[in-house]
């Protein structure tokens, strides 16, 4: 990991997925994985506790990417070590919108690696839809040439 000025960008999630990884491909035929991973937090309310979930999105790249296209599918619990990206672009009418994801570094099946149907069942809420269909990805965030991601 690179350190400038004192500073840390890292982040270490262990979740399920919501859904099957959606694959896509760059114009260079770079593979890339979108995720959606679900932790869970448990928080008081009043005198009970409450799940919340938090979704979160998680981008792969190349061998990672063609990892998770391979062996990862909705329900699986997973460890994802990576860092935070925000990217910017202009939909169709021009209005600027915005994301944070997160680019994975490492991604790995933890436990058995079996997702229970249950466990999805009791979620408060469902993770963003994808399409799950392989396609060219055009303009989409590619790490920069000197990121030390391992692969």
């Amino acid at each position: 990991m690179i350190m400038a000025k004192g500073t840390v960008n890292k982040v270490i999630l262990v979740g399920r997925l919501g859904a099957d990884p959606d694959m896509r491909y760059a114009a260079t035929g770079t593979a890339i994985a979108n995720l959606s991973v679900a932790t869970v937090d448990s928080v008081k309310n009043g005198d009970k506790w409450e799940d919340r979930t938090e979704w979160n999105r998680v981008v792969a790249f190349a061998k990672q990417a063609e990892f998770c296209g391979q062996y990862l599918t909705k329900g699986k619990s997973v460890y994802v070590e990576g860092s935070l990206r925000t990217r910017q672009w202009e939909d169709s009418s021009g209005v600027k919108k915005y994301t944070t994801e997160i680019i994975a570094r490492e991604i790995q099946i933890v436990g058995n690696g079996g997702g229970s149907k249950e466990a999805w069942e009791s979620a408060k809420s469902e993770p963003p839809k994808s399409s799950g269909k392989p396609k060219q990805q055009d303009g989409f965030f590619e790490p920069p040439e000197d990121d030390d991601i391992p692969f």
